[in-house]
């Protein structure tokens, strides 16, 4: 807050004309202490005396009337009275003060805790502290104003600090504070609470003064210019100025101040006009929302947003006017972000957490205007201001969309005869909406004002069995309404101090919906075989109540629960006075909570086990999914969230009852229920729920629980041939879900959930062979996503092989069928994990068995691409690693090596361009195995493989021992190549000069044999050039098969086939030279005369080469005779 040192102006104008002048010299102008004669509570004496009539009125007049109204009722009050009026005006409670100076709620009982850390450092436990130090001297009260002195103790870094504080309260509220320290929050500084609660706590040390215009009327003349001159004097400084204009204006018969009868007193107390409320700095609650909002929920921004949303909900159960009034600074701060125009240009959508915030926001302006005691003028301003904020075209939309449409359901309610027809038209629905159109809602309904005042509200005689019925059979009153508003009305009791009507209308609802579930139940079951004929189902509930923006179940659950831990205060009176009732007496027993309001329980029923029914109501109810990343997204956050607080329940044998009747009542209820025989089909999934009602249940009915588990596992939004729902009736909203592929932006999410169901049920079925292949069968049929069936298939074997128990056989092989499944699901589609897929499939076919890999390689087709059933299943199967792991004698060793050899050549003759080698691997030790593989080779060789794969296998022939059949190949390679004269660097060239070193190793028959070919396929002269020098080195054969060596002569380049290759090479130097000179550069002449040097060499190979290579080097002498440079090198090299 921002704190003043100036005193607040007056209030109002005092003058007391009924006093005589005898009557004001006859009164001493001394003050008294607070607890002085005539207070029954002030002394500090052990024995208390009964309290008197006058301080009993005296207190109610403090509490209620301003003290101008006071005096207008009584020409003369006296002044013992006066004093008494003035003594109870002071709060008497610290639990305000408390609030107004922390985040943290908790009045008398956080400040008696000695917690430590940030805490401490919170204004109310320093002012705490500073009290109890003996910090507050000084303390003075004239009339409705406490002043005093705060000492801040000297610390390292600042000095000793005393801080002047000024009080004006009225009607037991403090309405301003101001102190010297100059500090700026929204929140009491540390000093402002110190003496706050040192007049609290100590009003028998305070010495009290009536209102300064009443000690003046006890003066004459000579007394008070005595008195106005002293003033002066002694703070001349400060006042002089102003005492000489105050001094002139009255001295001026035409003045203002003449004009006025009486004279300011700031220390009168309230007047009849003034509002009474606690002092709050509008200010800086502007101030300290801007700044957070400005972080964008960086540095905590988010979390002390959220804390002041919390002191609005806690102003609200304190029943202070000042929520609403902080609300609406916080609101108007944030339509007045400029991200939110920012976002609606761009068309971007703001963040969760922010977009959490405006929820919040909504709700609170639900709970303020469902107000049940707020009078219509406030209402019509609320209205107002919201109407004005709603109209902004930068108003965040509900559901976080732009341009979707939902209908006005909050005004679907039995008294709502005069809706907002004109808001229900809107095409979108702001935060807002909701809030206005609750406007309209009221309280004055005599069957809703019995039910939450009365706890004796029965009707045994009332025999209406009508759906809209106001009792049930048992006599119990019920309230029809649109759930989510009537839940609304709930939060709002709550929110404003009245818990014990919000749990009369809790018990009320919740009865109903479960009147509403028996009805369903009983309505289905007649029509049941109709329905499952037809094979489709209706959309019951457009708006689902879990995720729903007004959270009807969380509201129902939260109130039940907190009654049933005793959490809820009742420091309020509510509708009636409930003082008799005491919170404190029962924080463990419901027993003493509001005893009356349990005959609306069945015998032995708790309010926790109505929550938890309640709870598991709402999670089942069939909804549709909503529109829209954000709305999807809050459905599975609000699941989840309540999901966890029904975790931290214990289960007794009364709640396992509830779950079972609750589980049956889902799994028949049909089109009302989400797990239901028939499901609508863009209906929200219940696999999370079911997750937990089948952990809940496993133990005390395993056959409900996997009923429940098995039905909750379908998705029928990724069904082709799902069933449509039924959308002839008129309130099955066809207009609002047209018929479309949904766009579920938490789909992702939603089938991990669905696999998350299906690893429980799997982990819980271990041992147990009709359980495992029941959720296998589910799991197969239901789950569609190939990295999910993947995980299930992972989780079953690691299951099936703890470390501490035998494999589980059965769930093996659930695991291996699982895994068969994801290798067709995605044999032919891209998938980044396939190799780990294959590679753990195998792995869990090993420990299923031999028979078990002997059936992968037998449908190897249906599972695997050949490349991957020859490289990876067929070599880790015949691996000496799986023979020692299976433990396999040489029969099944052989049989095992005949399957993965047969599943070789399938491979192979399907695709032999990739499996051709890895089949001739496998079938190595098989010589016919061997053989036909080979000749697989040879039949794809001139149409279906590269030329480097047949060097490849050429290479792997000679390597095992088969020159001649590599030389054929090799010989089949060369056919398919083409190296034209620029590729000198070309991945082949080694395969060309191994294939020549085979040839020429075998003989001149061999080698005469593919010179021709190397001829036609090699255009490039450096490495034809190679191969010639290669082959002159040695003499063909030289080093023949088992090393046996031949005796012969070198070949001659004068004779073929030597020479057609020298011809060749020279043909392709000259080629390449014209070639390169074509677009040659200045800065490749050098290397361009080093390969005419290269060339040369060649040419000299030749009888009559030197002849050959002068001619060719005066042909380019006078074709390129422009190069001048060029070929001034030329001549310089080679004449």
């Amino acid at each position: 807050m921002a704190e003043r040192v100036q005193q607040p102006p007056a209030k109002r104008l005092c003058c007391r004309p009924g006093y005589s002048t005898t009557c004001r010299q006859g009164q001493r102008s001394g003050g008294t202490v607070c607890g002085g004669s005539g207070s029954g509570q002030g002394g500090s004496s052990k024995t208390q005396s009964p309290e008197s009539l006058l301080d009993i009125a005296a207190r109610k007049v403090a509490e209620k009337w301003p003290f101008q109204r006071v005096e207008e009722r009584f020409e003369r009050i006296p002044e013992p009275v006066q004093r008494r009026i003035v003594y109870w005006s002071f709060p008497r409670s610290e639990r305000e003060i408390c609030m107004y100076s922390s985040f943290n709620t908790g009045g008398e009982e956080s400040a008696s805790s000695g917690e430590s850390g940030d805490e401490t450092r919170l204004p109310f436990r320093r002012g705490i502290a500073l009290l109890e130090s003996g910090c507050v001297d000084n303390v003075l009260q004239v009339g409705f104003h406490l002043s005093g002195t705060v000492t801040e103790p000297a610390t390292p870094s600042e000095p000793e600090m005393v801080c002047s504080v000024a009080i004006s309260f009225d009607r037991c509220k403090i309405t301003s504070v101001t102190c010297g320290c100059g500090n700026k929050d929204i929140f009491y500084c540390a000093h402002v609470v110190a003496l706050s609660l040192y007049r609290v706590r100590r009003p028998e040390q305070v010495k009290l003064h009536l209102p300064i215009s009443e000690t003046l009327f006890q003066m004459n003349r000579d007394q008070l210019q005595k008195f106005v001159q002293y003033l002066i004097t002694v703070h001349h400084t400060e006042v002089l100025p102003t005492a000489q204009k105050l001094a002139d204006e009255i001295l001026s018969q035409n003045s203002e101040i003449n004009q006025v009868h009486g004279a300011p007193d700031p220390t009168a107390g309230a007047s009849v006009d003034d509002e009474n409320c606690w002092h709050l700095d509008e200010e800086q609650v502007q101030e300290q929302v801007k700044l957070f909002l400005s972080q964008g929920g960086y540095h905590g921004s988010g979390k002390q947003l959220n804390l002041l949303f919390s002191k609005v909900r806690e102003m609200l159960k304190m029943r202070d006017s000042n929520g609403a009034r902080m609300l609406t600074l916080i609101t108007e701060q944030f339509m007045a972000d400029p991200r939110l125009a920012l976002w609606r240009q761009q068309g971007t959508t703001m963040t969760d957490k922010y977009r959490q915030l405006w929820d919040e926001l909504g709700a609170l302006w639900m709970c303020i205007v469902l107000n049940p005691h707020c009078k219509p003028e406030q209402k019509a301003a609320w209205l107002r201001q919201l109407k004005k904020w709603n109209s902004v075209d930068v108003c965040p939309l509900e559901d976080g969309n732009h341009g979707n449409e939902l209908p006005n359901l909050t005004n679907a309610l039995p008294q709502g005869a005069h809706g907002n027809q004109d808001l229900g038209a809107r095409p979108h629905r702001t935060v807002f909406t909701r809030a206005i159109e609750a406007c309209d809602l009221h309280w004055q309904d005599s069957h809703l004002q019995h039910i939450i005042n009365d706890d004796l509200y029965t009707n045994y005689c009332y025999h209406d069995n009508t759906e809209n019925s106001l009792f049930d059979s048992r006599g119990w009153p019920l309230w029809h309404e649109h759930v989510p508003t009537a839940c609304a009305r709930v939060d709002a009791l709550r929110s404003h101090g009245y818990p014990r009507e919000a749990l009369r209308l809790a018990i009320a609802i919740v009865n109903t919906l479960r009147r509403q579930q028996q009805k369903q139940l009983e309505l289905f079951r007649n029509h049941k075989k109709d329905l499952l004929h037809k094979g489709v189902t209706s959309i019951t509930n457009l708006e689902g109540w879990v995720g729903h923006p007004l959270d009807p179940i969380g509201t129902l659950f939260s109130t039940l629960m907190e009654t049933g831990r005793g959490d809820e205060d009742g420091s309020h009176g509510g509708f009636l006075d409930f003082s008799a009732v005491s919170m404190s007496s029962s924080k463990h027993s419901e027993l003493h909570l509001f005893p009356s309001t349990r005959r609306f329980l069945e015998e032995g029923e708790s309010y926790l086990a109505l929550a938890v029914e309640t709870a598991l109501m709402g999670l089942g109810q069939q909804r549709i999914m909503p529109d829209g990343l954000y709305a999807q997204e809050k459905v599975c956050r609000n699941e989840e969230h309540l999901i966890a607080k029904l975790q931290e329940v214990d289960l007794d044998d009364t709640l396992v009852k509830i779950f079972r009747k609750q589980a049956v009542f889902l799994l028949e209820g049909g089109p009302y229920s989400g797990l239901g025989e028939l499901i609508y089909r863009e209906s929200v999934p219940m696999h999370t729920f079911a997750k937990y009602l089948f952990t809940c249940l496993l133990p005390h009915d395993a056959e409900l629980a996997y009923k429940i588990a098995l039905r909750a596992m379908r998705l029928p939004v990724l069904e082709s041939t799902a069933p449509s729902g039924d959308m002839s009736r008129p309130h099955h909203i066809v207009s609002v879900v047209p018929n479309r592929y949904p766009r579920w932006f938490t789909l992702s999410h939603i089938e991990s959930q669905q696999c998350e169901l299906a690893s429980t049920m799997l982990t819980a079925a271990k041992g147990d062979a009709r359980r495992l292949e029941t959720v296998l069968e589910s799991i197969q049929k239901n789950i569609h996503s190939s990295s999910h069936i993947f995980k299930l298939a992972q989780d079953a074997f690691k299951i099936a092989t703890l470390m501490d128990s035998l494999p589980d056989i059965t769930l093996l092989k659930v695991s291996l069928e699982l895994g068969l499944q994801v290798m067709r699901m995605t044999l032919s589609t891209l998938n980044w994990r396939r190799r780990e897929m294959v590679r753990w499939l195998v792995t869990c076919a090993t420990e299923v068995g031999v028979y078990a890999l002997d059936s992968i390689m037998q449908s190897w087709f249906t599972l695997f691409t050949p490349t991957e059933a020859t490289s990876i299943v067929a070599t880790t199967v015949m691996s000496n690693s799986t023979i020692v792991r299976l433990h396999l004698d040489c029969h099944q060793q052989e049989n095992l090596a005949s399957s993965a050899r047969t599943l070789a050549l399938q491979c192979a003759m399907k695709d032999p361009q990739n499996c051709a080698l890895s089949a001739l691997t496998l079938c190595e030790k098989d010589h016919i195995a061997f053989e036909t593989a080979y000749q697989i080779v040879l039949d794809a060789a001139t149409t279906g493989m590269s030329y480097t794969q047949l060097f490849t296998i050429a290479r792997y022939m000679e390597h095992r021992g088969y020159p001649m059949r590599a030389y054929k190949l090799a010989t089949l390679a060369m056919a398919h190549l083409n190296l034209s004269y620029n590729q000198d660097t070309h991945p082949a060239i080694n395969d060309v000069l191994w294939a020549c070193a085979l040839s020429h190793s075998l003989g001149k028959n061999e080698l005469a044999a593919i010179i021709p070919l190397v001829v036609k396929s090699v255009k490039c002269a450096t490495v034809l050039s190679d191969i010639l020098r290669r082959c002159t080195l040695t003499t063909p054969g030289m080093v023949a098969l088992h090393s046996r060596r031949n005796s012969g002569k070198l070949m001659s380049l004068d004779k073929a086939p030597l020479r057609q290759l020298l011809d060749a090479t020279i043909g392709a130097y000259i080629n390449t030279t014209h070639s390169r000179l074509t677009h040659i550069s200045p800065r490749h002449y050098s290397e361009f005369i080093e390969f005419l040097s290269k060339a040369r060499e060649t040419f000299l190979m030749a009888h009559d080469g030197h002849i050959q290579f002068t001619q060719f080097i005066d042909n380019l002498k006078q074709i390129y005779k422009g190069k001048k440079k060029l070929m001034m090198l030329v001549r310089e090299r080679f004449g």
